[in-house]
């Protein structure tokens, strides 16, 4: 090479150093194989009826989605959706209350009810009071908890949706909420894949999909998408965002550049023997994506650039509420530089820490407060910087909890009825869409099904979700869904 700077940079070290996101290394499991299958991706969606680099199918009201999930079932009787007959009738059996009509509900049949009995015949599972109060507000006077009071603050600007419903009794609802598939089906394309698939980029320095948090089910999302449309997994750590990020040396940028500048040369070489081999350019365009995503991802990451206030608006003044506020803001700073999809887990371990079957007064009250006043910050700095219009924020939850007890102090899995919200993005705020039963057991009013929630985002970003297919791959009714009209302004 003629104009390298480094004479002991030789070839054979340079693909053994590997070119951080672009070598050896990172073509095993790093990002740019994912850069690869997304030049890829863009050519076959060229021969498909989907849109191409950002071109919806009609005039779209939002550009980005935040997607904040509460992995091992939230209780929507403790946090969007409070019942005080639980707490009038505590301590009696379903059946013995004006409410046993809810176990044998002719109203919705899509899931099955199960009574648990004991040897006497007698239902063990009592009523639980609720764990914490409520009150109103804002001037749409929607009851929220008292473990979620920053959320409370911003409930005008939010549509909670009270009638959700899904067929997992199981965390494995995790998977269904983001797919709209029972896992026992096999892998499905996820929410963020479609969008991804359906959108593309808006920057082609980052990824389209990112996921921050943890996922112990599938944590694939593309299937037969494409790897193209799986999330990126990203730390919010500007020295160690994502795998593979940085060189297995300390390089400086122009040895980096050097490096990619000597693959890309022999990339070159190859080209010249097969003139038309397709795949080999992308592979070749793969490497430059990824190097520029190698240096635009920690920049996007320099939190310390925001003003203290603002810092301190998501919390990361405070033990409790700065892990997960310093990947919200680090969602906010994706989506102001065109990411498409941000998908944010809370809640560690297998099931997800909201899993709650005892302990649960306990367990959500240290939870809400890890997540409350962050989510609050977001909605709040969005809306001041002229951006929830174009955001959509999504707070879900794989199911709710039984509004009877398990042992002394907990609730089961309840997934015939329970609470999400959306904001932002064309939607309406301060909406309390749907209803369940007066105990919280059924979706009783407007019943969603969790794809209605994805063909809601879907439709805000101007994509026709009954559009969304791909060739040899057929999609059931239930699997399309349909938008939320109701919330949306």
């Amino acid at each position: 090479m003629t104009n390298r700077k480094s004479p002991s940079l030789t070839r054979r070290d340079a693909l053994r150093k590997g070119i951080g996101l672009g070598t050896s290394c990172a073509m095993a499991s790093g990002l740019a194989p994912l850069a690869f299958q997304a030049l890829l991706e863009q050519e076959a969606r060229a021969e498909t009826h989907l849109p191409i680099n950002g071109q919806p199918h009609f005039a779209p009201k939002a550009k980005n989605v935040i997607w904040l999930f509460m992995r091992g079932g939230l209780s929507h009787l403790e946090s969007f959706d409070p019942k005080p007959a639980v707490t009038k009738y505590a301590g009696q059996s379903i059946g013995e209350t004006p409410f046993k009509s809810v176990q044998t509900s002719e109203k919705l049949k899509r899931v099955r009810v199960v009574v648990v009995n004991d040897a006497n015949g007698q239902q063990r599972n009592k009523l639980y009071p609720l764990q914490v109060g409520y009150r109103k507000y804002g001037e749409s006077g929607i009851e929220v908890s008292d473990w979620f009071p920053h959320i409370g603050s911003c409930i005008d600007d939010i549509s909670v949706i009270r009638s959700m419903w899904t067929t997992d009794d199981n965390h494995g609802a995790q998977v269904q909420f983001h797919s709209g598939r029972h896992m026992l089906d096999g892998g499905f394309p996820t929410i963020g894949a479609w969008v991804t698939h359906g959108l593309g980029t808006l920057n082609e320095n980052l990824p389209q999909f990112i996921n921050m948090g943890p996922r112990y089910f599938d944590t694939r999302d593309g299937h037969y998408l494409g790897p193209s449309c799986d999330a990126v997994p990203m730390k919010a750590d500007p020295k160690n965002p994502l795998p593979y990020a940085s060189p297995e040396l300390d390089l400086s940028a122009g040895e980096q550049r050097i490096e990619f500048d000597l693959v890309n040369q022999l990339n070159q070489m190859a080209t010249r023997d097969y003139p038309r081999d397709e795949v080999l350019r992308a592979r070749l365009k793969s490497y430059e994506l990824a190097y520029r995503m190698q240096l635009s991802v920690p920049e996007t990451l320099k939190l310390e650039e925001e003003t203290q206030a603002t810092q301190n608006l998501y919390g990361l003044d405070q033990a409790a509420t700065k892990p997960f506020g310093t990947q919200l803001l680090a969602a906010r700073r994706f989506i102001e530089r065109g990411v498409r999809f941000i998908q944010i887990m809370h809640g560690d371990g297998a099931a997800g820490a909201w899993d709650s079957h005892s302990g649960l007064q306990k367990n959500h009250a240290r939870l809400a407060g890890q997540v409350d006043l962050p989510v609050a910050g977001l909605l709040k700095d969005l809306k001041a910087r002229g951006l929830l219009d174009e955001t959509l924020v999504v707070f879900a939850t794989e199911f709710g909890r039984t509004p009877g007890s398990q042992g002394s102090d907990g609730r089961d899995h309840h997934p015939y009825g329970f609470s999400v919200w959306m904001a932002g993005g064309g939607l309406k705020g301060g909406i309390a869409h749907g209803t369940t039963d007066e105990i919280g057991f059924h979706a009783e009013e407007n019943p969603h099904y969790v794809t209605d929630v994805h063909a809601t985002i879907l439709q805000q970003l101007g994509l026709n979700h009954r559009a969304m297919h791909v060739p040899g791959h057929k999609r059931l009714e239930i699997d399309f869904g349909e938008p939320i009209h109701e919330i949306i302004a």
